[in-house]
């Protein structure tokens, strides 16, 4: 069952045309992208791509907002990797996703308790639970 929203806070608004070998852009200007096939010829970012930008982002905002409740500061260097694979399934195409997260100067068990917690809140996390395949690593 889907999970529902209690209350909006933000809406992004985009709009693509072409689909992998076009454009997409944001209705506010701030993101305009010229889209390519993945390891194919063309300039070009492509779905998978922003997936991973979109994810990193979010779960490093997730740890910042859970930081708190651990007892941590987020270092201002820790960085999220991500790897989004795109194959082929049983109903068509999907994606898995490698997060691969470092948090300089904390402790392994208090930075693998925060990426812990950042999981259970991130709405990428809550959008692929049970979903995808989303593997998470603390270097």
């Amino acid at each position: 069952m889907p999970t529902s929203l209690d209350k909006v806070l933000y809406t992004a608004k985009t709009h693509a045309v072409g689909g992998r070998e076009g454009t997409a852009r944001s209705d506010d200007g701030r993101v305009e992208v010229k889209l390519s096939s993945p390891g194919g010829p063309g300039q070009g970012t492509n779905p998978e791509q922003l997936f991973g930008i979109g994810y990193s982002a979010c779960f490093l905002g997730a740890m910042k907002a859970v930081a708190p409740k651990v007892g941590v500061s987020v270092p201002a260097d820790t960085a999220v990797d991500a790897e989004v694979d795109l194959g082929p399934t049983s109903l068509g195409y999907g994606i898995a996703v490698r997060l691969k997260i470092t948090v300089p100067g904390l402790e392994r068990a208090k930075a693998e308790q925060l990426v812990a917690e950042a999981h259970k809140v991130c709405p990428y996390s809550n959008a692929t639970r049970n979903n995808i395949a989303v593997d998470i690593t603390v270097q």
